[in-house]
């Protein structure tokens, strides 16, 4: 089982309902592999462990990194140089002047000034905005790149970008509301890194369940044997997904695993 995080089992609270850590438990007390793969860096996936008590593996930047839950250390990494995302901050700019950028890297995160708008945000406040030509410095890694604009919306942005910049990354975005889009390197998706991790574990993807909401899942719903996409999600991901769980107000990926665990015969909760 492998599921995305925001918006598919966690709200804009920060919670994740307790039918669904349920469902969680039960899945894990069947002996269903759990993966979790996120657009999230490393450094957010506390819901993970204070809430569902997760201590596995974690995809993690839209499968640019995968972490070791448990032992809090990086397993492996795909990254962009410098060189890279200088040249894609100057092609966005170039298409968007009033584009402003971000980059996560393997040991910190670099943000321009005006990136975060609201300059309370809790999850970025302890980060200092300078300019990433002045702080992307020595062998820094970055694992994901972003860009955002205040106006339009992110599919109309991500159209934009995406062709002009296809040479240096691949792009996608996350956001329902949010102009902001996330690059990484080159073949790099959630669905290569699942599948990599699933041929290590001896499973199929005619076996696993995927569950996903937005555009940076499409390519993990077509990989899954078992793609299900939120009904609360993004149209070209519910159009990727071979089937659809209901609306995340309504628990659907609680509702999905429930009947999936009593079609086996295995306790719900």
């Amino acid at each position: 089982m492998a599921s995305d995080i925001d918006g598919t089992i966690l709200g804009h609270d920060g919670k994740i309902s307790d039918r669904t850590v349920r469902a969680f438990h039960a899945c894990r007390d069947a002996g269903v592999e759990l993966v979790f793969v996120t657009g999230r860096p490393p450094r957010w996936l506390h819901p993970l462990q204070d809430q569902l008590g997760h201590t596995g593996t974690v995809i993690c930047s839209n499968g640019a990194v995968v972490w070791d839950l448990e032992a809090d250390k990086l397993v492996s990494a795909r990254t962009l140089g410098i060189a890279a995302v200088l040249e894609i901050r100057r092609i966005i700019k170039d298409l968007r002047p009033a584009a402003l950028f971000a980059a996560e890297t393997l040991t910190g995160f670099h943000l321009e000034p005006g990136f975060i708008e609201n300059e309370s945000s809790e999850l970025l406040s302890q980060f200092t905005p300078a300019p990433l030509r002045e702080t992307l410095v020595g062998d820094d890694s970055v694992v994901k790149f972003l860009a955002i604009v205040r106006d339009g919306t992110p599919d109309d942005f991500l159209a934009e970008v995406r062709p002009a910049v296809e040479h240096l990354a691949a792009a996608t975005h996350s956001s329902p509301g949010v102009a902001m889009l996330e690059l990484s390197l080159p073949g790099v998706n959630k669905a290569v890194t699942l599948a990599e991790y699933a041929r290590a574990l001896g499973i199929d993807a005619s076996d696993v369940v995927a569950f996903g909401d937005m555009p940076n899942d499409i390519e993990m719903l077509r990989w899954a044997g078992h793609g299900y996409a939120m009904a609360s999600g993004h149209p070209e991901a519910i159009r990727a997904a071979g089937q659809r769980a209901p609306h995340f107000d309504d628990d659907g990926v609680a509702q999905v695993l429930e009947a999936r665990l009593a079609s086996l015969g295995a306790p719900r909760s």
